[in-house]
């Protein structure tokens, strides 16, 4: 389901500063109602929070990075803002905005402002620097970029959010000698009870998609397994005019390269960098521009099938190697791979499954205020994607095993 907006040219939407919108909506708790009803969380619980409140009373500039999951993890962070009675920031995709006229309202009243995805956007970028070093309130930055859908799995993390944070430090610094500082949030998604009935029963909406009978004697790990690769090889089909062979993963890559270079040679991209994130982005990007460029009907149709090649490819993604593997499959990872194959063939996932989250902060990354070494991965990224991961991997260990 594409997230690009082809409504509208991309128009920068501000935070709303006022303290009266969040206050009230945290004090009549819409937000646990909303992720209860639409994301299926019914629980929450904050870890070493403490950790964010020594930086809250020295009246650093607070930067909250998490991993990126779940479509419900900007609402999820509101609990621990609860706890300590802070309100906060977060850049939001623009397509967020331009989701309904009650979403944009509350994102922004919550305090989200926008960030275009396919373009430059120095408004969005200056806010967030200006947040940061007037310290006005914690500022939250997924540097993921967007959701993964594997909870267990951090991709690679973007350099945009350290170099916030250093543009920010060298601000804070010169204008009140003041820190910024980063805490890594981890936000993990366990199942409140056994998921064995729901699995079932969406398997068996699924398999019942596709035309196919409930298969007698397979647990509930082999018939997702065999969904997966079904749903591949119906893609696999559409683009390739047939079935491949080979191991999953393969076969993966090998169609993320091939609709990446379809999209790239409808578009007359020679693409720059091997990385498969920023092919994504460039082909979002040139598609947008030229959407609104021209008046040809059967030319933004294919613009658009170009951005259908790059949010596939994207998806594809987020299906990693071993995730299903049967000695370390858990009830959480067997929701999501089912969630992700029904947003797939549906548009959206059944969210009836009562999960609890848990939100972890780390403790405090002094942001330095020189700029980044020049030709090498920036060390603060690195260090902050060592924070998550190891955080990721403890709370991966709180899942329940899925037997084979």
């Amino acid at each position: 389901m594409s997230n690009v907006v082809f409504d509208r040219p991309y128009e920068f939407i501000p935070p709303h500063r006022g303290d009266y919108w969040p206050n009230f909506i945290q004090a009549f708790r819409i937000v646990d109602w909303y992720l209860k009803r639409k994301e299926g969380v019914t629980s929450w619980e904050c870890r070493d929070l403490d950790n964010l409140r020594e930086s809250i009373d020295r009246g650093d500039g607070i930067l909250l990075a998490p991993n990126h999951c779940r479509y419900a993890d900007p609402l999820v962070l509101g609990w621990p803002a609860r706890q300590l009675g802070v309100n906060v920031y977060a850049m939001a995709s623009w397509h967020l905005f331009n989701k309904g006229k009650f979403d944009s309202f509350a994102i922004r009243k919550m305090g989200g402002f926008s960030i275009n995805r396919e373009g430059s956007d120095r408004k969005s970028l200056e806010t967030a620097i200006s947040i940061l070093a007037t310290a006005e309130r914690p500022l939250i930055l997924f540097p993921e970029g967007t959701t993964n859908r594997t909870n267990d799995v951090l991709k690679p993390l973007l350099d945009g959010v350290t170099f916030i944070a250093r543009a920010a430090a060298r601000r804070r610094k010169k204008d009140s000698d003041g820190q910024v500082v980063m805490h890594p949030i981890a936000i993990k998604y366990l199942c409140e009870s056994d998921i064995g009935d729901w699995a079932n029963e969406q398997l068996e909406r699924l398999e019942s998609h596709l035309g196919w009978r409930r298969p007698m004697n397979r647990s509930i790990l082999q018939r997702t397994i065999r969904l997966a690769e079904g749903l591949l090889s119906l893609k696999e089909i559409e683009y390739f005019g047939a079935t491949q062979s080979g191991e999953l993963p393969c076969r993966r890559d090998a169609l993320i390269s091939h609709v990446l270079q379809a999209a790239e040679s409808q578009l007359q991209i020679d693409p720059t960098d091997d990385e498969t994130r920023s092919r994504i982005r460039v082909i979002r990007t040139e598609a947008v521009n030229r959407h609104f460029e021209t008046k040809d009907l059967e030319e933004q149709e294919n613009l658009r099938n170009s951005v259908v090649a790059a949010n596939l490819a994207q998806e594809l993604m987020s299906y990693p190697d071993s995730y299903l593997q049967h000695d370390q499959v858990t009830d959480t990872r067997i929701v999501e791979t089912i969630q992700r194959m029904q947003e797939s063939l549906f548009g959206k996932a059944d969210s009836s499954v009562p999960l609890r989250a848990v939100v972890q902060c780390d403790k405090a990354i002094v942001i330095p205020a020189k700029k980044s070494p020049r030709g090498l991965t920036d060390p603060l990224t690195e260090q902050l994607s060592d924070r998550l991961n190891q955080m990721l991997l403890e709370l991966s260990k709180e899942a329940r095993k899925i037997p084979n």
